[in-house]
């Protein structure tokens, strides 16, 4: 293919080259500038009719060091100044999106890791609590909760003897999971090690209080950390408030102009303000119409689907319009016409042969929707929240929808502990919430206790969701909701259903982690023979 060729003089080459990874090709990264000056960059790029790299040159370059040096607080500031003209000169938020930062988080509670894995437009990895122990105590004593002045004394001894009991219970299970899946002939012992801690430590998560620390990693534009941060800041949680204004700080040195808006009255404060109060609102309805929460009669887990938006038809209709020359009612027409057994030739071929589950059919999956009700284990909706390309939303964790305990942990002989950890929990909770901590109290509990959430998703997604959080790997309780989510959709779409071939409907114990730490061991081995 042929481009336009851009020409540049030596100094020009020279002023360029430490920020622009080529200089003669259309495709090239930035490097060695500051998010405010990238961001400036491709705001100006909007309205200017010549190429970036000359943009650069005609209105960035004398401001900017030309060695490639790092910035000093001058040359920072100047760039800052540089990204405020521009920003109030377009006055669009798009403006915010084209510069991000990495912030780590570490310390925060399980409660608070949702809150900020909440919004859509970042990218976010969490400690895990299946591959992490947390039988360790700290080396200021104690284990790895999440303590504030508030919640008393008799807190911190309760989120003790359960992490006594877990830490107790791991070596016990791990020697049972040792005698009930014993190595194969063949196995690497350390692959089959691991796959028995990984084990142990998915039965006993549940244990685990929503206090239990972990860490969390983001990557995020500066559009969705400003939005992050006013969530934070308007959160009734002081720890959520106190992590806002440190993701703030941060932010503040490494892309200030980005979250300028944050402290200025008539932006964040007007944004916190209305956060505050649509939160008051809602809950001043919920008690006005009785929706508050209540003691289950019986209390289980359940996934129900509540609203179906679209059929098989709307589908094909949907996925036949890009490669059609027609409007879509009559594509739809087409199609209405056609028997089962053609629609169904249709549906195999826009699928096509998919060899792994992550080959996904086009967006004419996104034509229908699902709406599911689920209740299940805080553990598993954890993991279930972190899908982002849908809506999620949850009621607040509390004791009212029981708590479940693994099978394979009473065959493991720690059945009676796992229930007395969870007394302690609710104890805890139910004196947290009598004392008006209602906010507070769901730190308490362990992620055994079940919560109540909704995910809406197309069937897209819900390809996606289902085959991933089915697969024989992952942890049996979210497992489970995959599976019934994949036979709810099979009941009204089971051509859909049918086109999600890597669901795994298997529901016998196993050891889970097996055949990823088979594979793990088989790439280590191929390079260490390279």
């Amino acid at each position: 293919m042929r481009y336009p060729a851009e020409h540049f003089s030596d100094e020009e080459r020279a002023l360029l080259a430490p920020h622009f990874t080529n200089l003669d090709r259309p495709v090239f990264g930035l490097v060695n500038l500051p998010e405010t000056v990238k961001g400036a960059l491709f705001a100006r790029y909007s309205r200017y009719s010549g190429s970036v790299r000359r943009l650069y040159l005609d209105e960035f370059a004398a401001d900017m060091p030309a060695s490639g040096r790092p910035f000093d607080a001058e040359e920072g500031a100047r760039a800052a100044d540089l990204y405020e003209r521009i920003f109030v000169g377009y006055g669009d938020d798009s403006i915010a999106q084209v510069g991000g930062a990495h912030v780590a988080c570490e310390w925060v509670s399980n409660i608070l890791t949702k809150v900020l894995q909440r919004g859509r437009l970042a990218a976010y990895l969490e400690q895990s609590t299946r591959y992490i122990p947390y039988d360790k105590a700290l080396p200021e004593g104690g284990y790895r909760f999440y303590r504030e002045d508030g919640l008393g004394p008799e807190f911190v001894d309760a989120m003790n003897e359960i992490f006594v009991i877990y830490s107790r219970s791991l070596g016990k299970v791990e020697e049972w999971a040792a005698g009930r899946w014993p190595r194969g002939d063949g196995e690497p012992e350390a692959a089959w090690r691991r796959s028995i801690r990984a084990k142990a430590l998915d039965l006993l998560r549940g244990l685990l209080p929503a206090a239990t620390l972990s860490h969390v990693g983001i990557y995020a534009s500066g559009q969705a950390y400003e939005q992050l941060i006013l969530r934070l800041m308007a959160s009734p949680l002081p720890e959520a408030r106190d992590f806002g204004a440190m993701i703030l700080r941060e932010l503040q040195q490494v892309m200030p102009s980005f979250v300028s808006r944050v402290e200025r009255p008539d932006r964040g404060g007007e944004w916190i303000n209305y956060l505050e109060a649509r939160c008051a609102g809602t809950e001043r309805w919920v008690e006005r119409l009785g929706l508050g929460r209540r003691e289950e009669a019986d209390p289980a887990p359940a996934v129900d689907l509540l609203h179906v938006e679209g059929s098989e038809v709307d589908l094909l209709a949907a996925a036949l319009f890009e490669a059609a020359g027609v409007p879509e009612p009559e594509v739809r027409a087409a199609v209405e016409a056609l028997g089962d057994d053609e629609r169904g030739q249709i549906l195999a071929a826009i699928v096509g042969d998919r060899d792994n589950r992550r080959h996904r059919p086009g967006r004419g999956f996104e034509a229908l929707r699902y709406r599911f009700e689920i209740v299940s284990d805080y553990g598993a909706f954890r993991d279930l929240q972190r899908h982002r390309m849908l809506t999620v939303q949850w009621q607040r964790l509390g004791p009212d929808l029981g708590a479940g305990i693994p099978e394979e942990v009473r065959e493991a002989g720690v059945g009676g502990e796992f229930e007395r950890a969870l007394e302690i929990s609710q104890g805890e909770y139910e004196r947290l919430a009598a004392a008006g901590l209602d906010e507070l109290a769901p730190y308490a509990l362990s992620l055994a206790f079940r919560i109540r959430y909704v995910l809406d998703l197309n069937a897209r997604e819900a390809m996606h969701l289902v085959e991933l959080r089915s697969g024989r790997e992952g942890h049996p309780t979210y497992r489970a909701v995959a599976q019934a989510m994949h036979e709810e959709i099979a009941a009204v779409h089971p051509g859909v259903a049918a086109t999600m071939k890597f669901v795994d409907t298997e529901t016998e114990p196993r050891l889970e982690r097996m055949m990823s730490e088979l594979r793990t061991h088989r790439k280590r081995a191929a390079l260490e023979a390279e």
